[in-house]
């Protein structure tokens, strides 16, 4: 059985970090999302079945997908990008074309460790099938798929990822608020020990004159609970219950979106701040972590990247003495998204009946509060 969560409906029912009082800095968009940056939309499929089937074991899992120009925009035209490892224990693909060009051009779809490859071929054939995308006459791309494992709680070695819960995601994806914690390719992800899963935030800064938008997404699969730390509080300290392991393992996958004019050299440092706002929750990044950092900007809207494409360009870029604003909006949205993600998640029962507990929101409170961190 596929669980099929709306994006609104399932933001509009789950607390966010804000909720509790944590008083993040930075002033957020209107949805503090990463659909604050226009055009960008977001899908999921969310998979749970406790049926085996032909498979082993129980599904908890599914796909996410973000289109960097939206489902109805031009699908062709490239997004300039930028590409950071924090640690590269994990796989996100299209990324040499990204660091050899600066660019890519499609949806970026997020899922488990062993359903890359299918949601990389599906991505595939919902582009190479849209109608009017210009992709000539004999159409090639470079998908970018990325993904962390859920082994503990969902049977990745059964495939329930299919082709068609790719398509769900890419058919429903869409701008406006977005659900939190178990959906989407974040639905079996664990993080600092307890449930983790699909977050995001947002930040809206003035520079130079002119507003923009940095938006996040991420798929928190990582971190150690003694390290876990909120706004610098050692909440992790503090919550000793439920515990899973002794040594850091996981991943996470972030998302970087912004509309701020940036040359993909710009965006891949943007990438590597994106590893700050992660070392802000408390991780060293360990060694069996695969933190994966992309960066894109909607701006600069270029014709298609192929031998049709005229010989020269222009591209509009801030200055990089300008970018120290959006180097600390990245930092403050991704640490925020990743807050997010653990308190919109619910506890989960999943392979060979392994529980994992959500964060105790009244625990939280309680120690930001005798810290003397809650804002109300």
């Amino acid at each position: 059985m596929t669980v099929n969560k709306s994006l609104i409906s399932g933001a509009a029912a789950k607390l966010r970090a804000r909720d509790l009082g944590l008083p993040f800095s930075g002033k957020t968009g209107p949805l503090n999302a990463i659909t604050d940056v226009a055009g960008v939309e977001v899908g999921y499929a969310t998979v749970i079945s406790d049926s085996p089937g032909v498979s082993k074991g129980p599904a908890r899992t599914g796909v996410t997908a973000i289109l960097p120009r939206g489902r109805s925009g031009p699908l062709r035209a490239p997004v300039w990008a930028g590409f950071h490892s924090l640690n590269g224990n994990g796989d996100m693909t299209g990324t040499h074309w990204i660091r050899e060009a600066g660019y890519f051009q499609g949806p970026i779809g997020i899922t488990n460790t062993h359903s890359l490859g299918t949601v990389h071929q599906a991505m595939l054939q919902w582009m190479i099938e849209k109608p009017d995308t210009g992709f000539g006459a004999y159409p090639w791309v470079l998908p970018v798929v990325a993904e962390t494992c859920d082994a503990y709680l969902n049977d990745m070695n059964a495939f329930h990822v299919t082709p068609a819960h790719v398509m769900e995601a890419l058919n429903r994806a869409s701008g406006g608020p977005l659900a939190e914690g178990n959906v989407g390719g974040g639905t079996g992800m664990i993080c600092f020990e307890f449930k983790g899963g699909t977050g995001t935030s947002s930040r809206v800064v003035e520079l130079l004159g002119e507003r923009y938008t940095i938006g996040c997404l991420v798929q928190a699969n990582f971190g150690l609970r003694p390290l876990l730390k909120v706004l610098g509080v050692p909440v992790g300290e503090h919550l000793t219950a439920d515990r899973l392991w002794a040594g850091e393992q996981g991943s996470i996958i972030v998302v970087v979106a912004t509309d701020a004019p940036l040359m993909p050299t710009q965006l891949e440092r943007i990438a590597r701040r994106a590893g700050l706002g992660i070392g802000r929750t408390g991780t060293p990044s360990g060694d069996g972590s695969g933190d994966l950092c992309l960066a894109f900007s909607t701006a600069n809207l270029t014709k298609s990247q192929s031998a049709a494409a005229p010989a020269m360009g222009e591209l509009t870029f801030l200055p990089n003495n300008g970018l120290d604003t959006l180097f600390e909006a990245t930092a403050q949205s991704v640490e925020e998204a990743i807050i997010n993600a653990m308190v919109a998640a619910e506890p989960m029962v999943g392979r060979e009946n392994r529980r994992v507990a959500a964060i105790d929101h009244d625990a939280v409170r309680e120690v930001m509060r005798n810290y003397g961190r809650l804002s109300a």
